[in-house]
């Protein structure tokens, strides 16, 4: 399932992400309270269907949801590692696994810090200034694991 970045439901969806409440939500968009309340509902449905999706997609065994954050925590079933997939306002959905890489000769390497920063941004959270990838994303992760 294709996520609607751009849909209004999603808008709400990121700003409830942020921490605005939903009333907070209805009045900067002049609507009611209500409104807000069920077009969340509605994506919420929608982000762990996608999350679901992608798991099973991915063979990964689904160990906690969290379709507010849209974030799923489980265990890749043939890499037998951790696995955590997310949803990024900038990145789309977007599968993580657990391992020790060679950051340093990879070729997505500037690609991997522009997401791990961006997804901590997106959910506020501060990860320490490093230039390998494997240690940011197990920093960022352990927060993550501490948020679901």
């Amino acid at each position: 399932m294709l996520l609607p970045m751009n849909d209004k439901q999603f808008a709400f969806w990121k700003m409830r992400r942020s921490g605005i409440p939903n009333i907070t939500i209805a009045n900067l968009l002049g609507i009611s309270r209500q409104a807000v309340s069920k077009a969340l509902l509605v994506m919420d449905e929608k982000i762990e269907l996608a999350l679901r999706e992608m798991a099973q997609a991915n063979q990964i065994a689904i160990e906690k949801i969290d379709e507010e954050r849209g974030i799923l925590l489980g265990r890749s079933i043939p890499f037998q590692t951790a696995a955590i997939i997310f949803v990024s306002e900038k990145h789309g959905i977007q599968v993580w696994y657990e391992h020790d890489g060679d950051c340093c000769s990879c070729q997505r390497y500037t690609e991997c810090i522009e997401l791990l920063w961006d997804y901590a941004n997106e959910l506020g959270l501060k990860i320490g200034k490093t230039a390998d990838p494997t240690t940011m994303a197990e920093e960022l992760f352990e927060k993550v694991k501490a948020l679901v």
